[in-house]
């Protein structure tokens, strides 16, 4: 017996006590997909052209700005669709000293020239356009992943189809609703001052100040589900955003027992501001909006330092929980909308994972007992490194926690297979050099030897594909992919170096051996 024999079985048995112990008793689970314990399935659609038109807007304000620094008046600065935005000089005298600041927006081309009248209009350049609507798209799928990831779905699917669309499946979901209210919520948090001088039976009629507008606040009775809105006459100009809160947490409403709220906290700057806001507006009124809904509109008493308010609705706990989500992972770049919407039963998954099930054990009884008919006592000894072989699959799962499919399942059964038609290939090479007259021990070594090389390539191919299909793949792609990786690298161990293991115990260590089951 060779030197490094017990070192061989002592790693073989760390193996297997590892993978029992993350088996039994579980140190993790092994998460089900969407197909197995069911959930839903999404798919979103991005509004680019309003993060491009939001863009347009911000760069207009910004060049008026420009304008005023230099001196140089304006009588109107307006968008004009979604990429552009009109300029109205106060004097055309000023026309050469406006090109030469409009030069510094390089994003943007001056077109529609009428220096006459000392009018332009500034558009965005197509590539221009084209990236800002790419990075709505992406910015939308990496703060909707921040909120699911907060609100505690494990193994969600988030991935981009297309230029504007947002695949989502969320395995487990037990409130649809909910989940899709804080998935599809844009998150845009603002403060604006009422308009007191307009009264609201007139805006309502439609006589509105341009600077001004009517958002509604929604209220629902709890008892009777009916929904009542109450109008506000808000200015249009936003006095500050949710992008300068750091934190929004959960708690009980003092003044509404039963409801909650959720108290936020502005930054450094942000406090400032929100100081600067309450001081310049005591004895006015502060609405808090939230995607264009009034939530709230309190009387400003007195100075508010410090950074920190409060917004009230009568939530419940689950929807305060759920908004602090949205105002801590800030909003959307761009607005969403559910294009497709599947919700799979959790039935289907247990007819799923049972017919899976059974699959598997006929298929793997029907290899048992083929593999023991037709190679005897080898056969046995590949049986043996096929249980292993899915021990160390299932506990690497569970170790990783990883997600596993109905095509994962699928995925086993090929592992099964694969597993066997390595110990095949194996046990056929020393049968070739039985016959050409080795003796069993030489037979053995050569075997194993000779179709060592086939066997890794044949593996590291497979493997290779596993790795590109769980990178580019989704959902149950990536299920199957991953079975499939975690299943030949454990094939890999079994066949070659376990079962090596056993033959080197039952032959290679006795003094003499005359026969080779196999």
């Amino acid at each position: 017996m060779r030197r490094n024999l017990w070192l061989r079985v002592g790693l073989v048995v760390v193996v297997v006590a590892v993978s029992l112990w993350y088996l039994y008793p579980p140190k993790k689970r092994i998460n089900l997909g969407l197909d197995l314990q069911g959930g839903i399935h999404l798919v979103l659609g991005v509004d680019t052209s309003k993060a491009v038109a939001n863009q347009t807007e911000r760069a207009a304000d910004d060049f008026k700005a420009a304008l005023e620094r230099k001196g140089i008046g304006t009588k109107r600065i307006a968008r004009e669709g979604e990429r552009a935005f009109v300029v109205e000089l106060a004097s055309p005298t000023s026309w050469n000293d406006a090109l030469t600041v409009a030069s510094q927006f390089q994003t943007f081309e001056v077109r529609s020239r009428d220096q006459a009248a000392g009018r332009f209009v500034l558009a965005m350049s197509d590539r221009e356009a084209a990236q800002q609507a790419d990075l709505a798209t992406r910015g939308a799928v990496e703060k909707i992943r921040n909120r699911v990831d907060k609100f505690g779905v494990a193994e969600a699917t988030i991935t981009r189809q297309g230029d504007d669309r947002i695949l989502i499946q969320l395995p487990g979901v037990q409130d649809p609703d909910r989940a899709k209210a804080l998935i599809g919520q844009t998150g845009l948090l603002e403060f604006k001052l009422l308009d007191e001088r307009t009264a609201v039976e007139e805006a309502v009629a439609g006589r509105v100040p341009e600077t001004s507008e009517v958002l509604y606040q929604r209220r629902v009775d709890r008892e009777t589900k009916q929904e009542q809105k109450i109008p506000f006459v808000v200015q249009k100009r936003t006095l500050l955003t949710g992008s300068e809160l750091t934190d929004a947490s959960v708690q009980a409403d003092p003044n509404s027992p039963g409801n909650w709220q959720v108290a936020i906290t502005f930054s450094a700057g942000g406090a400032q501001r929100f100081g600067e806001i309450t001081e310049q507006s005591v004895g006015r009124h502060l609405a808090i909006i939230l995607d264009g809904t009034v939530y709230s509109a309190p009387r400003i008493n007195e100075r508010i330092p410090g950074g920190r308010a409060v917004i009230t609705g009568q939530f419940t706990v689950d929807q305060a929980r759920d908004l602090a989500i949205v105002l801590r992972e800030g909003a959307l770049p761009a607005a969403v909308s559910i294009l497709e919407e599947r919700t799979v039963g959790p039935s289907l998954g247990a007819d799923s994972i049972r017919q899976g099930v059974i699959a598997i054990l006929a298929s793997s009884v029907l290899v048992f007992l083929f593999m023991l008919i037709y190679y005897k006592l080898s056969g046995l000894i590949a049986d043996v490194a096929l249980v292993l072989n899915l021990v160390i699959l299932l506990a690497c799962m569970a170790a990783f926690g990883a997600t596993l499919t109905l095509p994962g399942i699928a995925g086993i059964a090929l592992t099964i297979g694969m597993a066997v038609d390595t110990n095949i290939l194996i046990f056929e090479r020393i049968r070739e050099e039985l016959k050409v007259g080795k003796t069993p021990r030489g037979a053995i070594e050569a075997g194993f030897n000779r179709a060592f090389r086939t066997i890794i390539d044949t593996h590291v191919t497979v493997l290779v594909t596993a790795a590109i299909l769980y990178n580019f793949g989704t959902g149950p792609v990536k299920g199957f992919a991953v079975s499939l990786f975690v299943g030949l690298s454990a094939s890999l161990f079994t066949a070659v170096f376990f079962t090596r293991l056993l033959f080197d115990v039952l032959y290679m260590g006795r003094r003499k051996v005359e026969h080779v089951s196999v």
